[in-house]
């Protein structure tokens, strides 16, 4: 467990989520450094609850089947590693 949060990404690896964002922002007519403000926003706000790895966070926007007619609507996906739990209160 600890192996993998230790592990530095490699050069490939960086490279590739750099692209996936800029994909996403473009698909959503999102500036890549609005998603960054996004997404350091919102570990900001989760850290405060619990620890988390901002770094291996991942966050995309996407369009979802919405009720009706044909309609898509954006949605955001988190993918945020929580590290510890022991400040979490219910």
């Amino acid at each position: 467990m600890f192996k993998n949060i230790l592990k530095r990404k490699s050069s490939r690896e960086i490279a590739k989520d750099r692209l996936k964002i800029l994909l996403i922002s473009d698909r959503v007519n999102c500036s890549p450094e609005m998603m960054e403000m996004i997404k350091n926003d919102i570990a900001k706000v989760i850290s405060k609850y619990m620890k988390i790895d901002a770094k291996s966070m991942e966050i995309q926007i996407t369009k979802t089947g919405g009720r009706g007619r044909n309609t898509k609507h954006p949605a955001l996906y988190a993918n945020i590693p929580i590290l510890d739990l022991n400040n979490f209160k219910n």
